[in-house]
Order: C-alpha cells, then sequence, then structure tokens
C-alpha cells in the first residue's frame, strides 16, 4: 500500500483548489493511503473527501503569533512527532510557499514540490528532495493536479473531480433554512478591491426568486451583510456559521453568488449552481474552475453587471 502525504495547508481557496488532485491520486493508486496536512480552521474541507485517511492539523498562522508562548513550542513538538511517527513513499507540498516546505520537512518520505521557475516563492524549492515544473500560466487546480501526477508518476487522464461529500458526521442539521429553496449571497472577501458594490447586491437580491441567506464571518461583514439585507427585503443574516454548517448551507442551495473567496469556491466543488463575482482578480488563474454548474463573471478592474450575474444563473 503506497502512502502519500499531501500539505496543502490553507487559505480556504486553495485547500478546495486541491481536491481534485487527491482524486486523481486515489483514482491513479486504488488502495493507497492518503493523509493532509491543513490548517486547522479549514480541516473540514480535506474531511470532507472520502479518499482521505487521516487529517493532520497545523496551526501555523496561530503559531507565529505566540512564539513566546511555550505551550506553543509544545504543540509544535508534538506536531513534529506526530508527523514523522508515519513514514510516507511520497511527500508532496502543493503549496509552494517557505512556512509549507518548512512543515513539509518535518514529514518522513521523498519530499516533491516545485522548481524555483514554478514555486510560488522560489526559496522553498530548496527544502524538495524532487522538484518538477509546473507552468504557472496555468489554474491553480491544474497546477495542483499536474506537480500530484509528477510526484506519483502517473498521467492525468480523469477530469476534474472535486470528490467532496457532505455527511452528518461534519454537517449540522438545521444550519440550511427549512421550508423550501433558498439562495446565498457570500458577499465578504479578503481583499477591498474584490468587493462588488452594495447596491448592486440589492439590486441581484431584489430580482431572484428565492429567499436569501446573507452568512458573515467578521464583524465587519456581518455590517456589510445586514446593510445588504435589509435594502433586498426578503433576506437573512443568520448567526455566525461553522465550515461545517456552510457546506451544508452551500450544498443544499438552489443558487448561490458569491466574490472571489474561498466559500464560493466551496459551493462550486460541491455542486451547487454557482456564480462567481470577480472585480480585482484574475478568473482565469483562480477563478471558478472544473465545476459544471459554476460560471465566472468579471475581470480585474471591471465589475460586471447585474444583468451579466443573472444571465449566468439563467
Amino acid at each position: 500500500m503506497k502512502r502519500i502525504l499531501f500539505v496543502k495547508t490553507s487559505s480556504l481557496g486553495d485547500v478546495v483548489h486541491h481536491c481534485p488532485a487527491v482524486s486523481d491520486a486515489a483514482a491513479a493508486l486504488p488502495g493507497a493511503a492518503i493523509d493532509w496536512v491543513v490548517e486547522e480552521p479549514f480541516a473540514g474541507v480535506a474531511a470532507m473527501h472520502p479518499a482521505v485517511r487521516r487529517v493532520i492539523p497545523v496551526r501555523v498562522r496561530r503559531w507565529r503569533n505566540a512564539l513566546w508562548d511555550p505551550a506553543v513550542w509544545s504543540e509544535m513538538g508534538e506536531f513534529r512527532r506526530s508527523l514523522a511517527a508515519e513514514r510516507y513513499d511520497v511527500v508532496i507540498d502543493t503549496q509552494s510557499l517557505l512556512k509549507s516546505a518548512l512543515v513539509c520537512r518535518f514529514a518522513s518520505g521523498t519530499k516533491h514540490g516545485m522548481d524555483r521557475s514554478s514555486a510560488r516563492e522560489p526559496m522553498a524549492a530548496r527544502f524538495y528532495d524532487v522538484r518538477h515544473l509546473v507552468p504557472r500560466g496555468l489554474h491553480a487546480v491544474e497546477r495542483n493536479r499536474r506537480l500530484t501526477a509528477a510526484s506519483l508518476g502517473y498521467e492525468l487522464k480523469e477530469k476534474c473531480r472535486y470528490g467532496l461529500r457532505i455527511s452528518m458526521e461534519y454537517a449540522t442539521a438545521g444550519a440550511a433554512p427549512s421550508g423550501g429553496a433558498y439562495s446565498v449571497l457570500l458577499t465578504m472577501t479578503s481583499r477591498a478591491d474584490k468587493l462588488w458594490p452594495e447596491s448592486r447586491w440589492v439590486e441581484l437580491g431584489r430580482a431572484l426568486d428565492t429567499p436569501l441567506v446573507v452568512p458573515w464571518g467578521s464583524e465587519a461583514e456581518r455590517e456589510r451583510a445586514e446593510r445588504i439585507a435589509g435594502g433586498i427585503g426578503q433576506a437573512t443574516v443568520p448567526e455566525r456559521m461553522s465550515l461545517s454548517q456552510l457546506g451544508e448551507l452551500l450544498s443544499k442551495a438552489k443558487a448561490v453568488v458569491g466574490l472571489d473567496t474561498g466559500l464560493t469556491h466551496l459551493a462550486a466543488a460541491l455542486g451547487a449552481t454557482t456564480v462567481g463575482i470577480y472585480c480585482g482578480s484574475d478568473p482565469a488563474l483562480t477563478g471558478l474552475y472544473g465545476a459544471e454548474r459554476a460560471k465566472n463573471v468579471g475581470a480585474p478592474g471591471r465589475a460586471p453587471e447585474v444583468a451579466e450575474v443573472l444571465k449566468s444563473l439563467s
């Protein structure tokens, strides 16, 4: 039995983009034991993939902000021991950052990653035993798939498949509204240049024919969600949801419209009818990809009109 360890730690969208590579590996190497190191807040996504045997949470984001705390050093030591306890045949870092390459080094097994010309941070390539050329101009999903195929020695023949499943082990009953169809608006994102004007969200919401749910993560996002929901009228701003609750909410929605954020990618990966709105990033590189019911609208510096979004939903 081949033992494979993936290192793809963050962020949420990047973690979702890695799932097709897991599906490829499982199909090409039946019976392989596949483990995945991922940042703790996003571990729920890795757990949604049935081919993943063991999800290994890492807490780099929290650790680096509290290096003075002895408890953090104790956690880091425990993580290193846990990771080194099992011998892997292949360790693959698809993150291609210094932080993920360092995590990769803690594992026992031959380390694979991108070469200097391919990696997001070229210095990361120094930490790998085997380095692979992966063209930079490809979508992030295909870069993950190509690196994984080269590391494991198979040809890519399968179409892109995320393979995620929501099960009662991860989903929380009652996260989705009861009483019929609903749609979800994901109005939050990590950068101001990715935001869509609130007036257009209101116009879109008024044009949709289902009750709307507008989730949020931070206090600023909650305030924005409440302003948008108030303008629409037929919209609900729920309590803050966990990742598993959001997964259930998105998977059952009639439609999801979202900005360039990890949750929009998760919605598409779960098979929901999804439209991604792009205002400040290039959908050719990081847009919704490989999902039959997903479409992208907009481009860097060109926020789409409401009519474009509605047309993509029809």
